[in-house]
């Protein structure tokens, strides 16, 4: 967007429409947009559309900054109480004038009433400078509070109305709108509208930054290095893993983590790949699915709308750890019980070949060489026996019954 109106002061194009449909984002990013909205010499008007979209949280703010702030039908404005990355923070009470009314007490937290108290005032402020309804900001800030666009029009919150670009374009020519250092009327009536269309790096961080997939390339990451140290020089499992690593910590670092969370997942994974090279009867890997499925749950901040990593997928990561150590837990247990398959002790129960009579001492052929061999009862040439011990190099055998 900031790139947007830098295109648009370069074309002098008359005004810039923002179409916005969002569930918020972060302070930091909301603060930079919005102060790009304040300085532009271009009228920007943001624009709530289509129908069915909303102007949540940071949207709020971005809207009352913009010259002109106007809704399509069936959209809506408000919850713009910010919200901390552990989770949200405690509304204030509005204050009344009543004396007699029970008032509720203020929050302890002193961090919680700067958060809340700065935000009221930015938004307060911006409404005082586009002349909107600063009792509502205070109230969508303190209360959470919500308008849909027939509201927030009756409110002085937005100031149009419109289905589409058309009616919005007519609706706001002729209207004064205040820049930095001049004052213009907008001529807009039957302008030509120049669309401006996201390239492959915006659409590329759209997919990334969606919590469910930089959470699942997150997981695809670390599996895939750990394939590439268990069967080293494979290459292939070390660079999907490298690049899905990066691509989920880049998508993550633009949304709302909680690290705790993500401390929580590296250790569970890494408690599970310790399960497999050193078996501990499945304590290290039960200790790591739960270690990941909980460090899932509290990765991003659920309470924030849209940013929420759907259940069945965390469900299905934690299944397949716990398949996995399940199936190792088992191959230990059956090769504990299983016979010894080597040394002198997995040659014991072993079948041979009688290479010539003997009823004492002789030669067998066994395990593809010829040994000495020991029995108590004859043999003869070509006859099958067992072996039932072994003595240095020499195999006790004795007849193998059919």
């Amino acid at each position: 967007i900031m790139r947007s109106i830098e295109d648009a002061l370069a074309a002098d194009a008359q005004a810039l429409i923002v179409r916005m449909d969002t569930p918020g984002g972060l302070d930091k990013s909301m603060r930079e947009l919005v102060k790009a909205i304040l300085s532009a010499d271009i009228p920007v008007v943001t624009f709530v559309a289509p129908d069915g979209a909303r102007a949540a949280s940071a949207g709020t703010y971005i809207a009352y900054a913009s010259h002109v702030a106007a809704m399509a039908p069936a959209t809506n404005i408000g919850s713009s109480t910010p919200v901390s990355i552990g989770g949200p923070t405690p509304a204030f009470p509005t204050p009344t004038e009543d004396p007699d009314a029970e008032q509720a007490p203020p929050p302890v937290d002193a961090m919680t009433r700067k958060v809340v108290n700065d935000a009221v005032a930015y938004l307060q402020g911006l409404a005082e400078l586009r002349g909107r309804n600063v009792e509502w900001a205070e109230e969508t800030v303190r209360d959470g509070a919500n308008l849909r666009a027939s509201q927030a029009l009756e409110q002085n919150v937005v100031d149009v109305i419109a289905p589409d670009i058309a009616t919005l374009l007519s609706a706001i020519h002729g209207r004064e709108v205040t820049l930095p250092n001049r004052t213009v009327t907008l001529d807009v009536e039957g302008a030509r509208v120049v669309t401006v269309e996201t390239d492959w790096m915006h659409e590329l961080l759209e997919i990334i930054t969606d919590p469910t997939i930089a959470y699942g390339l997150l997981i695809f990451g670390v599996y895939g290095l750990i394939l590439e140290f268990y069967n080293p020089g494979m290459v292939f499992p070390a660079v999907i893993g490298l690049v899905s690593l990066l691509l989920g910590a880049y998508g993550l670092q633009m949304l709302p983590v909680n690290y705790a969370g993500l401390a929580l997942i590296v250790v569970g994974v890494a408690m599970m790949v310790i399960e497999v090279f050193t078996p501990t009867m499945g304590a290290l890997g039960f200790a790591g699915v739960v270690a990941f499925v909980v460090g899932s749950l509290i990765l991003i901040d659920t309470r924030s709308p849209g940013y929420d990593i759907p259940i069945a997928v965390i469900a299905a990561f934690a299944a397949t750890g716990a398949g996995l150590m399940i199936f190792i837990l088992g191959a230990a247990v059956r090769a504990r019980h299983g016979r010894v398959r080597t040394g002198s002790e997995g040659m014991i129960g072993g079948s041979g070949d009688v290479l010539q009579d003997f009823a004492e001492t002789g030669r067998v052929q066994a395990f593809g060489e010829v040994w000495q061999a020991r029995t108590r009862k004859p043999v003869a040439e070509g006859e099958k026996v067992r072996v039932v011990d072994v003595d240095g190099l020499t195999l006790i055998v004795e007849p193998q019954e059919d």
